[in-house]
């Protein structure tokens, strides 16, 4: 299969899919769609690969395997136009559709959406939703950050009150101003176990593989709330301690003990027992070593195990969960703070900090998902302007993100390169409480991401923009509009988009890019 999207680009960009296709040829002529689709497998053309053929009797898609005729058929819905996107048919005559073949491969195996339903919980069925989201562009990977600071959505049969209590918090933070503001009403919510294979079903259906993360040792408190004897008890009265209500990172943290480690290997029993992939995501980010310092056990602990330090003791503790997933068949894959004290073999790193730690985990030959919050933290702000919801961190435009690059300059053209499995857009949820602010920071720019995760396309600065939005405003906008997605519109935010009186926090460093990591 040619992978050269050079030489077809611009025909590909006649039938205005997203994401580009690796190789279109225009066979001649164009006629109404007779509805007739036949699908095979041939597993000569790889993974996820697929070759679609439209013609005057219909379409035929080989794939090399079931997802390569899955995404098939995403491309040639793109080509029934958006009224194939809608629950029900509208269209009164048969679409014309031009007579070509499309030869097709994905560039990254991890194509992934983080979606954070800690800080605030999506019902179901707005997960459910995202999975359909993620299929129409050719994602694979739903990451759920089931378990914060702010709340705890995974049922654990074995431990009721992580949901009892850790899934449920009084109050909530509006935003990020001086002093807080404050919505008084209680938030929460949990999925039950059967809630979440439903998903976990849901997503196989479609190709997308739901990789769970349970964070610890940081990023605990909920869990504290509802088990205070899981903090460190010998320095605070955990007890007194409620779900947390503000953002940012609290000193909480998990105490390194036998008893802290049986109590999370029981709830990842019932997490494996859940989410059958491959991969399971432990957190392992921003822990607060304070408490561990002035901890006499934790100190006692260090010394039993002949460690140096507070960051060698949460290596101790993510290499053992590391070797205890890999023992019944998993792999664990973590924030790039894992790397800190060392890493098992076989556990992966998703890389969040730029992209320093994952090109320093590729070289010493893990796998890495980049998912720099510099190039795709989708919670951070989409434009420059006063109407911008709560606007967070860096301006990250549809530009932007349309031009970021997982492979760093440092590694492009090695071995290592190899080790980059993948790329993934994540956004976090402390100030998108909702279906709709969720859809807002997600869209459009989810789309571009999808094209960067999928297509094989020049480099950043190589890359036409201006042909991307084209498609977007020829084609896809209608897509969207037809699902029902509350995007950004390409002018600004509507007015029931905006949130006045909601301040805000922007990063007041320079923002770094791609170009610098060599």
């Amino acid at each position: 299969m040619d992978d050269s999207y050079g030489e077809t680009g611009c025909v590909a960009s006649e039938l205005n899919v997203i994401p580009a296709p690796s190789r279109v040829e225009l066979t001649g002529g164009s006629g109404p769609f007779s509805g007739n689709v036949r699908t095979d497998v041939d597993p000569s053309l790889g993974p996820e690969a697929y070759r679609l053929t439209v013609s005057a009797d219909g379409a035929g898609i080989v794939g090399g395997d079931e997802a390569g005729v899955f995404w098939g058929r995403q491309t040639l819905r793109q080509m029934l136009g958006p009224e194939a996107f809608r629950r029900a048919p509208t269209a009164r005559e048969p679409v014309t559709v031009p007579y070509v073949i499309v030869e097709d491969r994905p560039r990254f195996a991890w194509r992934g959406f983080m979606l954070d339903v800690a800080r605030h919980f999506l019902p179901k069925d707005d997960v459910l939703r995202y999975v359909d989201l993620l299929a129409a562009h050719k994602l694979n990977v739903l990451h759920l950050h089931l378990t914060d600071d702010q709340g705890w959505r995974v049922e654990i049969r074995r431990h009721p009150r992580l949901t009892e209590t850790g899934a449920w918090r009084r109050r909530t933070r509006l935003g990020w101003g001086t002093p807080p503001l404050w919505d008084e009403r209680p938030h929460g919510g949990f999925y039950t176990q059967d809630d979440l294979r439903e998903i976990v079903a849901y997503a196989a259906e479609r190709h997308v593989t739901v990789v769970p993360e349970i964070d610890l040792p940081g990023h605990s408190q909920a869990a504290i709330a509802a088990y205070p004897e899981l903090g460190n008890t010998d320095v605070v009265d955990t007890a007194a301690l409620e779900v947390w209500t503000d953002w940012g990172i609290t000193r909480n943290v998990l105490a390194p003990t036998d008893a802290v480690v049986r109590f999370y290997e029981d709830v990842l029993d019932e997490v494996l027992a859940v989410f059958p992939g491959r991969f399971v995501h432990i957190g392992g980010d921003e822990c607060a070593k304070d408490q561990w310092r002035e901890s006499p056990t934790a100190q006692a602990r260090i010394r039993e195990l002949g460690l140096e330090n507070e960051d060698d003791l949460q290596s101790w503790m993510i290499r053992h969960f590391a070797h205890w997933l890999a023992a019944r068949g998993r792999r664990l894959i973590g924030w790039d703070e894992i790397l800190e004290g060392g890493l098992a073999d076989g556990a992966a790193v998703m890389c969040w900090r730029w992209y320093a730690g994952g090109i320093a985990a590729a070289q010493a030959g893990h796998s890495v998902v980049m998912c720099p919050q510099q190039e795709v933290y989708l919670d951070h702000v989409q434009a420059h302007g006063p109407d911008e919801p709560v606007p967070f961190g860096w301006v990250h435009t549809l530009e932007d993100v349309y031009r970021f690059e997982p492979v760093p300059p440092r590694l492009a053209g090695t071995p290592y390169a190899a080790n980059i499995i993948g790329a993934q857009a994540n956004l976090w949820t402390e100030v998108a409480e909702n279906r709709g602010r969720v859809d807002y920071q997600a869209f459009p720019r989810l789309v571009a991401f999808a094209e960067v995760a999928w297509s094989r396309l020049p480099g950043p600065d190589e890359r036409d923009f201006g042909d991307f939005e084209r498609r977007m405003n020829a084609a896809h906008y209608a897509r969207l509009d037809a699902l029902g997605v509350g995007y950004r519109p390409p002018t600004g935010p509507h007015p029931w988009q905006q949130r006045p009186g909601i301040p805000g926090r922007m990063h007041n460093k320079p923002r770094k890019t791609w170009r610098m990591a060599t």
